[in-house]
């Protein structure tokens, strides 16, 4: 019986890039069935191999996350034996992907234009923290620095105290999905075609991409609105946010039509109706009210458990904030084999 193919069998990416937006990306296309070369320049090569944590045999499993799957070669880009590999490697790739500050793969010798001139059919795509042009480009960057010209650490914390950030590289893994699905629109461009062309995807634009209330608000409004941060929940929603349970912090959300759902789980079905609460206006308007009703029914419950399943039961959207321990042994994560055992040969 043949084995089943993958949608990118066949495909070779040649990878310049290193750390996490990047290798996501790549490690994304690999999963996926391509053949990814990850080439790393010379003597160090890709940063997140001195990333914690550490096998007894020295390799980073912050590495080998991002890079399972993919070949590696390591060579001096600056020697003329390095430029004629990597030139033969790029005119037998479908993909070339780099995330050097701008200017630098040009310096190397390998622009878009010359990528083009090598192999035509070739997609390039660049990935940088603020683009390759425009009046940022120039500088250093990672994820948290395009998270906060973007706007979006300015929307985390509390609305008195300093700004806060997830501690997670959600910018980085969200920016290399992006550059994902814009390769695989441009290999179906490239098969209508027979052109290649070159993808400029950076973190700042990706983190612009996920304002989804706050930008539409400022704008709309003639700047009369100024969105803040506001805390454990939401500030134009309302039930939405963290709220004190026995012993964990639950998240819980309401919308108008789960309004009512939501009342009647607490036992408070006239509240549905309340000239004070019957809009989500009026309930983001009374914020703290409304957190008052939910965290008194949550200290009159059993135990956090069973305020879970009286919600769960009524239909209206809630969660445990897990730990990273709870989460990794979650039976939900386990099953759809998000989370997972993996060899590193």
């Amino acid at each position: 019986m043949q084995s089943p193919q993958h949608i990118l069998d066949g495909l070779r990416v040649l990878d310049f890039t290193q750390v996490l937006a990047g290798p996501t990306t790549t490690r994304l296309m690999a999963e996926l069935g391509a053949d990814v070369i990850k080439l790393e320049l010379a003597p160090s090569g890709d940063f997140a191999r001195s990333l914690p944590f550490f096998n007894e045999q020295g390799r980073s499993a912050y590495h080998v996350q991002q890079n399972r799957g993919k070949r590696s070669l390591c060579l001096d880009a600056k020697s003329e034996e390095g430029r004629k590999i990597i030139t033969a490697l790029i005119g037998h790739a479908d993909v070339v992907i780099q995330n050097f500050a701008p200017g630098i793969i040009a310096r190397l010798g390998f622009p878009w234009e010359k990528v083009s001139e090598i192999n035509p059919r070739a997609v390039m795509c660049s990935l940088s923290a603020f683009g390759q042009d425009g009046p940022l480009a120039h500088l250093p960057g990672y994820d948290y620095i395009a998270q906060a010209y973007a706007a979006v650490t300015h929307m985390i914390g509390d609305p008195d105290a300093a700004p806060s950030f997830p501690m997670l590289g959600m910018g980085d893994v969200m920016t290399g999905v992006h550059a994902a699905a814009a390769i695989g629109f441009a290999l179906l461009y490239r098969e209508r075609s027979g052109r290649g062309q070159h993808l400029d995807i950076s973190l700042l634009d990706s983190y612009f991409h996920c304002h989804d209330v706050n930008v539409q608000l400022y704008s709309a409004s003639r700047g009369a609105i100024e969105p803040n941060r506001s805390g454990s929940h939401h500030y134009a929603v309302s039930p939405l946010g963290l709220f004190k349970g026995k012993d964990r912090y639950l998240f819980i959300i309401a919308l108008d039509h789960q309004w009512p759902l939501l009342c009647k789980a607490i036992g408070r079905p006239e509240l549905a109706d309340d000239a004070r609460y019957d809009t989500n206006a009026k309930r983001s308007e009374r914020m703290e009210d409304v957190v008052a009703l939910i965290e008194g029914w949550l200290a009159s419950t059993p135990d956090d458990e069973a305020a879970l399943r009286c919600l769960e039961d009524a239909r209206v959207p809630c969660a445990p904030v897990l730990s990273i321990a709870e989460a990794v042994a979650h039976p939900h994560l386990r099953q759809r084999k998000t989370v997972r055992t993996i060899e590193d040969r």
